[in-house]
């Protein structure tokens, strides 16, 4: 990697929903990722009871679990924290409690240890984390698809995002999670819906595809719930039609992800003759059908489709470990750290086009980037 002559060693916590880890990670200069050690503690059985993420229970579970979540990951890699050249944190976009947690937890050690602390933006983490494990070069077209987030993104380099286009209101992973609680699957809602609509028709019932046929790359998922809503009211609920209505639900999903996804590859051009690298990532990147849509794309628009492996799709502190130590290895962080950085419940990564032309406005709810 350009700028960087040694290997470098991070720690890594991620604390931005429900989800504790903490992960220490080894860099080379050739870009070269070795993972040392991961752990990460879920919190299903605190928020399963309310059908969904409670920002305080998820802030004390955090509070309880980052010592030894950190505890456990540094003893999994063999070093101790001297050997560590920086400590990072995912320092926002999420919740605000649980993302203080991890940045307190970070920037106690960095201190105590005499190392750089680094604030990393969650959606970088996400955006960088096909390099964990593929030859993944800039430039390269992200889709990143989450319970929080929906947009498509020109990764050029490190620090250098342009956002294409993004959902206006629901995330197709909040998408996911409301269908399931309509239809009283419980929590998590996206694997709930996935499963049961595997023995499906996804023709049975014909969902809206919102903005599928609008100029631009913008989505909107918003409109499927009231959709899954009277589709549920219409009919009584057998498992048939349970699972119909989430295999129509999820087609629906694949078609406006995949056609916005090829609209944005015909568009994408990396230069200097280099071929076309299209990456999904974020917890929904997990969903088979979601996957098999996106490939076929890809391949159609003669790209090649990258993945995280499914745990590094869904939050995981490796991530974020490895934006860390990419900033620190170009140079991106402050000479003295980033003990005085805040937590940030909004963080987009094109900031500029975030202010300019925000996906949310006045009259309508948008996500948190």
């Amino acid at each position: 990697m350009p700028g960087m002559a040694r290997l470098l060693t991070l720690l890594g916590i991620e604390t931005s929903c429900d989800e504790t880890a903490a992960a220490v990670i080894r860099l080379s200069p050739d870009g070269d990722v070795q993972i040392l050690s991961e752990k990460v503690h879920t919190q299903l059985e605190e928020h399963a009871p309310y059908l969904g993420v409670v920002p305080e229970i998820a802030a004390r579970a955090h509070a309880e679990l980052a010592d030894q979540t950190v505890a456990a990951a540094m003893a999994d890699s063999g070093l101790a924290y001297s050997d560590l050249d920086a400590v990072a944190a995912t320092s926002g976009p999420g919740l605000i409690g649980g993302v203080l947690v991890g940045m307190m937890t970070g920037k106690a050690i960095a201190q105590a240890a005499g190392k750089p602390f680094l604030a990393v933006n969650h959606l970088e983490g996400h955006a960088l984390s096909p390099r964990l494990t593929h030859d993944c070069p800039f430039p390269y077209l992200l889709l990143l698809v989450s319970g929080g987030h929906c947009q498509f993104l020109e990764v050029r380099g490190l620090g250098d995002y342009r956002r294409l286009g993004s959902t206006i209101d629901d995330a197709a992973g909040e998408a996911f999670d409301k269908t399931a609680k309509l239809l009283g699957l419980g929590f998590p809602g996206g694997p709930a819906v996935e499963r049961i609509g595997a023995a499906g028709d996804p023709k049975a019932i014909h969902f809206p595809r919102p903005l599928l046929n609008r100029p631009g790359l913008d989505m909107s998922f918003a409109g499927l719930k009231t959709a899954v809503a009277r589709a549920a009211e219409a009919e009584d609920l057998t498992e048939t039609r349970m699972a119909d209505i989430c295999a129509s639900f999820q087609a629906a999903i694949v078609d406006v992800l995949s056609e916005k996804a090829h609209r944005a590859l015909e568009n994408f051009n990396p230069g200097d003759g280099a071929g076309k690298r299209f990456v999904v990532a974020g917890g929904v990147a997990s969903n088979e059908a979601i996957r098999s849509g996106l490939e076929k794309v890809a391949e159609n628009s003669g790209a090649v489709l990258i993945a995280p492996p499914m745990r590094h799709c869904t939050d995981n502190a490796a991530m974020i470990a490895l934006a860390g130590a990419e900033r620190l290895a170009g140079g991106l962080e402050n000479e003295a750290g980033d003990l005085g950085a805040g937590a940030r419940p909004r963080w987009p990564l094109d900031e500029a086009a975030a202010k300019s032309d925000p996906a949310y406005s006045t009259g309508r709810r948008g996500a948190k980037a």
